[in-house]
């Protein structure tokens, strides 16, 4: 029933369907992924550790082991992505997000805390990242970096603005009312679109890619790509194919360290300023800025990833990542911390990009869930490290600063062997001696 609701909405429609599965994923990202994101929570450490006495370690630990989770479910969740598509993952997953944070503004005990953040981070972290991007990248392949930075657009946008509705709530009501009303905000917007409109790929609905085939013009021009312009251009790689090439782990370790500076200084620059006396009001720029600022990346890097090589996109973007952390950690002014979640932020809007164009770019769109999946386990890993390591150095020493300048400096060296990372050829598909494309 649900896919004769599709077929016809495709139908009925007189644009690309597409679109609409980009603006159902968009709606997740600007909703239900910011919800338990680190730019939201960071906004609650402080007056929730106040009234209850936490320490910030025990606060990171509840993301960390939401990581640890969704390291262990995002496996689980790509063959699912691959075989029934995202409506029902990203409907579900919405759900469960926003049911967590309303119950989230009753706690009064770090378990029950643990208890329902836990789940929230980890459809965060894993069902719902996967899932919006797997369904943008089956439905794209000419215009997938144009697709996937308007829907980090989205999703930059709602990591922008929920912190500052967030920290609004909780100076007028309290933190409690601040995550009735996110939740209750999540599962009106996320669950039902998604569940009945987002079909899997556009070949089950006698579809195209893009829409249909590019002009003569343009498919003179494909020969000389960097990456593929449609279906006839792709590579598809099993999980076991793809794990026989370099590229591959390459990319896992690169998802990794990236992310541990991504989810390791977010969450804690809010608290870093507050403890060098800058106000709560102040402070919570610097997560909105980091968020703000990959809007422009989104659009940036997408446009870099048309005329790039990804190894390059994926060394650039993670220089500027690391540049952003060592900032940080040297900031004491919230002028200075601006300008470093900036650079932080527009570091991490890249990584989003690539992060979600290369393995559909290397690898195709017939597995691509089951292969994204591990590089999305890694990524989840180093978010689940970075908040954890960063907490317990603040507790031991009373300073950030130690642990952002490691994991900048520590992302700087893994950026530079990206330059190996380069994309597999036919043959390595077919198990044969691997060939590398062009860039």
């Amino acid at each position: 029933m649900i896919r004769t609701v599709q077929t016809r909405a495709a139908r009925a429609i007189p644009f690309y369907y597409g679109w609409v599965i980009l603006g159902l994923s968009g709606v997740a990202s600007y909703s239900s992924r910011p919800l338990m994101s680190v730019a939201v929570l960071t906004v609650f450490v402080v007056p929730m550790s106040e009234q209850f006495g936490w320490t910030r370690a025990q606060v990171a630990g509840a993301v960390s082991l939401g990581g640890v989770v969704g390291v262990v479910a995002a496996p689980l969740v790509g063959p699912i992505l691959d075989r029934y598509g995202a409506g029902m993952v990203v409907g579900i997953s919405s759900g469960i997000a926003g049911l967590c944070a309303v119950a989230l503004g009753a706690v009064n005990h770090i378990w029950l805390f643990y208890l329902l953040y836990v789940p929230g981070r980890m459809v965060f972290a894993s069902p719902l990242e996967l899932g919006t991007s797997v369904a943008v990248s089956n439905w794209f392949i000419r215009r997938r970096p144009f697709a996937l930075a308007l829907n980090h657009v989205s999703q930059g946008s709602g990591l922008a603005v929920m912190p500052l509705v967030a920290q609004a709530i909780i100076g007028a009501w309290g933190w409690d009312t601040a995550w009735y009303a996110l939740g209750a905000w999540t599962v009106a917007v996320g669950v039902v679109p998604a569940m009945l409109l987002m079909a899997r790929r556009p070949e089950d609905l006698g579809l195209e890619p893009d829409g249909g085939r590019r002009g003569a013009a343009e498919d003179r021009r494909r020969s000389s790509a960097r990456r593929p312009q449609s279906a006839q251009d792709e590579i598809n790689f099993t999980l076991r194919q793809a794990t026989r090439t370099r590229a591959f782990w390459l990319m896992v370790l690169f998802s990794f360290a990236s992310f541990i500076v991504q989810a390791g200084v977010s969450l804690h620059q809010v608290p870093h300023f507050l403890d060098q006396g800058v106000p709560a009001s102040v402070a919570v720029w610097t997560a909105s800025t980091f968020a703000i600022s990959q809007v422009p990346a989104s659009i940036f890097w997408s446009a870099v990833s048309q005329r790039t090589a990804a190894r390059y996109v994926m060394l650039g973007s993670g220089l500027v990542v690391s540049c952003g952390a060592i900032t940080t950690a040297f900031a004491s002014e919230i002028a200075f911390g601006v300008f470093g979640a900036f650079i932080l932020g527009f570091g991490v809007g890249g990584l989003h990009i690539i992060g979600r164009l290369v393995w559909a770019d290397y690898f195709g769109r017939q597995h691509l869930g089951a292969i994204r999946a591990w590089g999305l386990a890694a990524q989840v890993g180093g978010q689940a490290l970075g908040p954890i390591t960063a907490g317990l150095t603040v507790d031991r020493v009373g300073s950030y600063q130690g642990a952002f300048l490691a994991f900048g400096i520590n992302l700087a060296v893994v950026s530079l062997l990206m330059l190996f990372a380069v994309r597999p050829g036919r043959a390595a598909a077919d198990g044969e001696q691997q060939t590398n494309a062009a860039g």
